[in-house]
């Protein structure tokens, strides 16, 4: 990734808000706010649905190659940490909306 894609795009691993994921194993937000075990199509949905252009990429997470195989590219808008939070509420969301 050049230093300018840096800048303005974010990478989220379904890993970063994954509530059956340790700190230690790559989660990236509080348990509290996590989504158990969210799958690259959710987190499409939610990053389509807050309007951050998501686009999905094969590559294997390095901590759990065996888990998770894509990650999804999306827009920065804040910091990265604001990006992962609204992804993981919007897949909440979405979640009780479906049930």
């Amino acid at each position: 990734m050049s230093r300018d894609y840096r800048e303005k795009r974010v990478v989220v691993w379904p890993a970063y808000i994954d509530a059956t994921m340790s700190r230690k194993m790559g989660r990236r937000v509080p348990r509290s706010i996590a989504v158990p075990n969210p799958t690259v199509e959710e987190i499409v949905e939610a990053a389509s649905q807050l309007g951050l252009n998501p686009v999905v990429e094969d590559s294997p997470y390095p901590r759990a190659w065996w888990k998770y195989k894509q990650r999804v590219v999306v827009d920065k808008i804040g910091s990265k940490q604001q990006v992962l939070r609204k992804i993981a509420e919007k897949i909440k969301e979405i979640r009780r909306e479906k049930r």
